[in-house]
């Protein structure tokens, strides 16, 4: 039988996909093309915003509609963080819907599958596991790929719904995730991320090295070891992780970034706020100043670190002035990118209970405002570039221009260059930038022109 995933949300959420359908293939199901042709279609959910889960919701009410009317045989499920928050309650707000699994139960989809077969539906499962390990499998082909190496959150930020539907911190062992990393190179992948929600927290919660073990490097705490074994790893060009945060940015982790060859100088690290009012009211576990240290930190030891961020508008209690200080702060640290999100309660966190005190349109302004400076901003870092080399990693043809190739760089901007003979897909060129716009880098490679 045919199955198509359709995937909302963040990394974790696109690596869970990747897994599932992995694990699918393994049991005898075949990837769709598409939704067309697809007889069992499973929308993987997102609950970290409201705005999320009215997509997931308003897509699976379409595809049962369809599903009724055109392909009365095909069976439409759900997983991820959605289900695990509703349970039963989202068979009620999606009659026709044949199955749901929860995030601790994706290993067990086939088995669900199987009682949707018998006559079974609808079949819930969300389960926790006694003894949670990341679901393994990727996709043949990617040159990139998201690899789980912890699950779960300790952090209970009150805005966030993660916790509750993702479970408690625990981290892959690292011969596992070693040995993933390494399988996936000998399938073609040069670039991996490594991926958890609080990602520096990894292996403080339960033990991930085998005792007795030490560290060529002179390492000491688990995440920067980690770093450093999969650095090891022959045919692997570049590592990524995400997402970070300021208590992790640790003279090791930055000495890691520093001395690592593969490990990019690019860091996720969600801010969400730049007012200690706002930060103490979130329980984000730091200021604002310790927050510069922890960027400053980077900065110094990083030379072209590129930091990227989230932040929130509109939290509970947010004055003008505290979003000032938010702005302010945004253009004193220089975020490369950041992902501005409106706030919106999710049910069952502590937020939820207080008054959402500021006007839609305010948030939306403000919203907006932070939009505004942000590509200002990327605009002058990206303007500095023009006559600079950068590294980039090949990733094949433009979507806009077939004639074009694009790729990334190690600092995860986007580059635009016509290719010459030799220049291969998963390869790494030099290419020197021409012309920038606040999202990609335009230039050519040595011996060849790009008209511009």
């Amino acid at each position: 039988m045919k199955f198509h995933v359709v995937t909302y949300g963040c990394q974790m959420n696109v690596r869970d996909s990747e897994a599932v359908s992995a694990l699918l293939m393994r049991q005898g199901y075949e990837r769709a093309e598409g939704e067309a042709d697809a007889e069992i279609i499973v929308v993987n959910t997102c609950s970290v915003r409201g705005k999320a889960e009215a997509k997931a919701l308003g897509k699976l009410g379409l595809l049962v509609a369809d599903s009724r009317r055109n392909h009365p045989d095909r069976v439409i499920g759900v997983m991820g963080c959605m289900v695990q928050r509703l349970g039963a309650e989202l068979f009620k707000k999606v009659p026709g819907l044949g199955f749901g699994v929860g995030t601790h139960a994706f290993s067990r989809l086939p088995l669900v599958l199987q009682e949707v077969f018998e006559g079974k539906m609808p079949v819930l499962d969300v389960a926790e596991d006694d003894a949670p390990e990341a679901l393994t499998g990727h996709i043949e082909g990617a040159l990139s790929a998201f690899v789980n190496i912890l699950l779960g959150c300790d952090r209970r930020c009150t805005y966030c719904i993660v916790p509750y539907v993702r479970g408690r911190e625990w981290s892959r062992p690292v011969d596992r995730v070693v040995d993933e990393v390494r399988e996936l190179t000998t399938k073609g992948v040069c670039e991996v991320t490594l991926l958890g929600q609080s990602v520096m927290n990894y292996g403080r919660r339960n033990e991930v090295w085998p005792e007795g073990s030490t560290s060529p490097g002179g390492y000491e705490t688990p995440f920067p070891r980690l770093l450093e074994a999969v650095d090891a790893i022959e045919g692997l060009e570049r590592v990524r992780f995400t997402s970070g945060h300021p208590s992790g940015c640790t003279t090791e982790l930055t000495r890691a970034m520093a001395e690592l060859p593969s490990v990019c100088e690019h860091l996720h690290l969600p801010l969400q706020s730049g007012s200690d009012p706002i930060l103490e009211q979130m329980r984000r576990g730091y200021t604002a100043d310790q927050f510069r240290q922890a960027a400053r930190a980077l900065q110094a030891a990083v030379p072209g670190v590129a930091l990227s961020t989230d932040i929130i508008v509109g939290f509970p209690g947010e004055t003008a002035e505290d979003f000032e200080r938010t702005r302010a702060f945004m253009d004193e640290i220089g975020f490369d990118n950041a992902f501005i999100f409106k706030y919106s309660p999710r049910s069952g966190t502590p937020a939820a209970e207080w008054p959402d005190d500021v006007p839609d349109e305010e948030k939306m302004r403000r919203n907006k405002v932070l939009l505004e400076d942000q590509t200002r901003r990327v605009e002058a870092i990206n303007a500095a570039l023009v006559g600079q080399r950068v590294n980039v990693l090949v990733e094949g043809p433009s979507l806009r221009n077939a004639a074009r190739w694009s790729g990334r760089t190690r600092t995860n901007k986007v580059v635009v260059f016509d290719p010459v003979p030799g220049v291969e897909r998963g390869g790494c060129v030099d290419v020197d930038v021409e012309r920038v716009t606040a999202t990609t880098l335009y230039g050519t490679i040595e011996g060849s022109r790009l008209n511009i």
